[in-house]
């Protein structure tokens, strides 16, 4: 048995979200939990302003289609089924506090990159995460790669 009964885990999908997979994996594998996996997807025309002359719903579709896809190999992973994975469109702090609220989850996992200074400051999604989850959260910490 588990302290935790659903558990959140928040993915960017870049490759660094295999390392907060293998550690869900490794944590709860064995324990009868409830996972979901996210992806938020900040919306294109946040990122360009709306300066962009040109509809971008057809470049957004096809990013969520390629997300489902990335969430479901994660999914399979964890032996979890395909409706266990969602992309949700918003800004990733307040999406995965929304969708923790929603959905009774007690414990939030995310990858962090350790960041400190004024690279936490401007864009630590875990940092964002943290302050204002109605649950524990679990910050994986995604060492840097040596080259």
């Amino acid at each position: 048995m588990s302290y935790y009964n659903h558990i959140l885990v928040g993915l960017d999908l870049s490759p660094e979200s295999q390392l907060v997979i293998d550690r869900v994996k490794e944590l709860f594998d064995d324990k009868d939990v409830r996972i979901s996996l996210l992806h938020v997807q900040e919306p294109l025309s946040f990122a360009y302003g709306g300066d962009i002359p040109m509809d971008l719903s057809e470049v957004q579709a096809q990013m969520e289609e390629q997300a489902h896809s990335r969430l479901q190999s994660f999914c399979q992973q964890l032996g979890l089924s395909s409706e266990h994975g969602h992309v949700l469109i918003g800004q990733p702090a307040q999406e995965m506090h929304h969708f923790a609220k929603e959905n009774d989850v007690d414990l939030t996992v995310v990858g962090s990159h350790g960041r400190h200074g004024l690279a936490l400051v401007f864009g630590s999604t875990a940092n964002g995460v943290l302050h204002g989850s109605v649950c524990d959260v679990l910050a994986v910490r995604i060492k840097k790669q040596k080259t």
